[in-house]
């Protein structure tokens, strides 16, 4: 099938379903040549990516609307837009081999509409960018709703965050310091042509000059490398992971951030919590391997009963489900599926996760709340309002060189430092006096 068709076929699940490209791509990828899978990849993440200002150029090129139900054709129609706006496809052999692909869906009035369409687009080019210009959801092309927060949260640095989260993902690797030194990794890299440049914050990150197939990649079958953002990395750190120590992993697929707690200390009595069991199987393939060893449960961060066993843990990982706003430029389809009002049920649930797992926590113990998303409400917010009603909890400041300071806790914004948005918290909690613990026995 042209690999045009087949991206349609991936983005109208996108588009009509309401599927992540990460569900929606990988079985139409098994149905490309290879020679055309990095089209075919470029198409669907480049059509997520500038869907607001595509969205808004189909809506000013077509006459009357698609049926409701047409997400296909509608997301066909978006490929040929993506091509002509932002790539250097010839003209001509985008409008062409576009057209074919609607021969291919199996409605023949879309053959025809694709090819007035794309004409029409190239004809009135002039007009179109100057009405692009205008729209500020179609110029930055982000969603309106996600324009006004980020306005709202980041008044001085909104503009570059739009740019970052336009801007193609870095391609990151953690060193597992256990078996080779970052500059030995750089060296071998380096003879491969892949021009590595050392993270100046995080002293296991390499960013590569280009992405590259992770197997292709020498170690990496080994363990002695992973895929990781550089951003992600900060997280064993904050936690201050020693041997020996009782920790939890909550919400850790796929899995990451586990793999590194391990390799900063591999003798860790670690239990990695996640809902989602399919979920699951992708950490344990991670631990594989990487050659390590945890205990995985199915369960809810948010109903310990289910799955605790009464043993306090010294260290605790809440790596908190978000709307995921600081890591646009590598899931660009979170601007077509997440809505405004996902933000307080988000930030409701973080809540929750973090009042259910302190009690989990023994006193002088450490909680890091981590999230991918630049949302004050998620963040700084979820944390301020914890500590209000948590009496035991109080939150040790992170100094460092990276990111910013917050009332709570420390943010980094997309491309700052070449890293995704993230940010963390440190939570610690107080030990309970003795005499305290006399006077409630008595009681």
């Amino acid at each position: 099938m042209n690999v045009r068709a087949l991206a349609a076929r991936a983005l109208g699940q996108v588009l009509g379903d309401g599927r992540s490209l990460a569900m929606a791509l990988p079985p139409v990828l098994k149905r490309a040549e290879q020679g055309d899978r990095g089209l075919l990849h470029e198409l669907c993440y480049g059509v997520c990516r500038w869907h607001p200002q595509l969205q808004m150029l189909l809506q000013l090129l077509l006459a009357r609307s698609l049926g409701p139900r047409e997400y296909t054709i509608r997301a066909l129609l978006l490929v040929g837009l993506y091509q002509l706006w932002h790539l250097r496809i010839p003209e001509h052999a985008a409008v062409a081999e576009t057209v074919t692909a609607a021969r291919q869906m199996g409605k023949p009035w879309a053959v025809g509409l694709t090819n007035a369409v794309l004409r029409a687009a190239l004809r009135r080019r002039q007009e179109l960018t100057a009405a692009l210009d205008q729209d500020p959801e179609a110029g930055e092309a982000h969603p309106r709703w996600l324009l006004q927060r980020l306005r709202e949260d980041w008044p001085d640095d909104w503009p570059a965050i739009t740019v970052a989260n336009n801007a193609r993902p870095p391609f990151t690797l953690r060193v597992n310091m256990r078996h080779l030194d970052r500059d030995a990794c750089q060296q071998r890299l380096e003879r491969l042509g892949c021009n590595p440049q050392p993270s100046a914050y995080v002293a296991t990150a390499l960013t590569l000059n280009a992405a590259a197939e992770p197997a292709t990649l020498p170690g990496f079958a080994e363990g002695w490398i992973s895929v990781q953002d550089a951003a992600a990395q900060l997280a064993a750190p904050l936690l201050d992971i020693q041997s020996g120590l009782h920790v939890l992993d909550a919400c850790a697929a796929p899995g990451g951030k586990t793999g590194h707690l391990l390799e900063c200390a591999p003798h860790l009595d670690l239990t990695v919590l996640d809902q989602d069991a399919a979920r699951l199987e992708r950490v344990a393939e991670n631990l594989h391997r990487l050659r390590f060893h945890a205990r995985l449960i199915a369960g809810d961060a948010r109903r310990p009963a289910d799955w605790w066993d009464g043993v306090p843990y010294d260290r605790i990982l809440l790596d908190a489900p978000c709307s995921a706003t600081g890591v646009i430029r590598r899931h660009p389809d979170i601007k077509l599926l997440r809505r405004d009002s996902d933000i307080a049920t988000l930030a409701d649930q973080q809540q929750a996760m973090l009042a259910s797992l302190w009690p989990l926590l023994r006193p002088e113990g450490r909680l890091l709340y981590a999230t991918c998303s630049v949302l004050r409400q998620e963040n700084e917010q979820v944390v301020a309002n914890f500590l209000a009603k948590q009496p035991d909890a109080e939150e040790q400041p992170i100094i460092a060189p990276w990111g910013r300071c917050l009332a709570h806790g420390r943010q980094i914004l997309p491309g700052e430092e070449n890293m995704d948005g993230f940010y963390y918290a440190v939570l610690v909690k107080r030990g309970v006096p003795a005499g305290e613990v006399a006077c409630r026995q008595v009681s």
